[in-house]
């Protein structure tokens, strides 16, 4: 049996497990990666043959993705559904500057023989063993209370504002979003804007403009003047975003919906022909890539100190 169907082999064994052990489970469509709802659980699920050790891949992206959602693991699969570490996805994230990864952010995981978890540096690592099969955390109920969880597709939308924010920090701009309560990485969006405060622009509609999902300002003295804006479009219905986008017309400005659905796009453009070409469509993965490698960028600036 190959890599490819030993771990696909795996992933349905898991799947079937968790089916007999929560009941109905679900992909979580919306972040492309093996993640899926189990009962009140979200899990991301990584599998790996048994070589005597366990080695998996893990993309930082996928990981803080899955981390934003409510009631958060990841699966480790070690070589047979019945070796299988569930472990809540905050712990691991905290672990993971002690792991080694590539340039790309993918995270080398190495869990041993006895379910030690491998850390930088001799004889570094953490047991596992206590979260082996421990399939209960997936069927209990969350702690969140209804009324407070969020959908992941309310999650990732915060997700891909809070990227959005982090660029526009270090390129140096001034980033605002109107959305306060919401959490990137366990920090309120509000915190990570710079502005609490959506600056009035003359030749705008302010309501409309207030509430662009992200925007990025110049700031010249006391003068602002809006460089990027981005809406976020993640359901199918309709995209009310770009209207607020439109509001910026008038402006020099650079207009994005970050969207998986380019022919969506197109047809909202038709409606919109005559700045149709001041829009530009980005895909939520690209999102993805340019905040990691803003972020390694500045953490090599930072090391080199030029």
């Amino acid at each position: 049996m190959n890599q490819s169907t030993t771990a696909k082999q795996l992933l349905e064994n898991f799947l079937a497990e968790a089916r007999k052990q929560a009941g109905d489970i679900e992909p979580i469509r919306v972040l492309r990666c093996n993640a899926f709802r189990v009962k009140d659980a979200n899990v991301l699920v990584r599998v790996a043959a048994d070589t005597g050790k366990y080695f998996f891949g893990l993309n930082y992206i996928n990981a803080e993705e899955v981390a934003n959602l409510d009631n958060a693991y990841i699966a480790f699969v070690c070589g047979s559904v019945d070796n299988t570490v569930i472990l809540p996805m905050q712990l691991l994230v905290q672990q993971l500057p002690q792991i080694s990864h590539d340039r790309n952010g993918e995270f080398k995981i190495l869990i041993k023989k006895n379910l030690d978890l491998s850390l930088r540096g001799r004889n570094n690592s953490i047991p596992l063993k206590e979260f082996q099969n421990d399939w209960k955390r997936l069927s209990a109920e969350s702690a969140t209370p209804k009324a407070q969880r969020s959908t992941a597709e309310e999650s990732f939308h915060s997700v891909l504002q809070g990227r959005l924010l982090e660029v526009g920090n270090l390129r140096g701009l001034m980033t605002y979003c109107p959305n306060k309560t919401k959490k990137f990485n366990a920090k309120p969006l509000a915190e990570i804007a710079k502005l609490d405060k959506c600056p009035e622009l003359q030749f705008t509609n302010y309501e409309s403009l207030r509430n662009i999902d992200v925007l990025w300002f110049r700031q010249t003295g006391k003068q602002f003047y809006p460089e990027r804006a981005f809406e976020v479009e993640l359901s199918t219905g309709t995209w009310s975003g770009v209207g607020r986008l439109a509001t910026l017309r008038e402006y020099n400005t650079s207009l994005f919906v970050v969207s998986d659905e380019p022919k969506k796009f197109n047809q909202v453009m038709e409606s919109q022909p005559e700045i149709a070409d001041r829009f530009k469509n980005v895909q939520t993965g690209d999102v993805g890539v340019l905040y990691a490698a803003e972020a390694r960028l500045q953490e090599l600036r930072n090391q080199v100190g030029i």
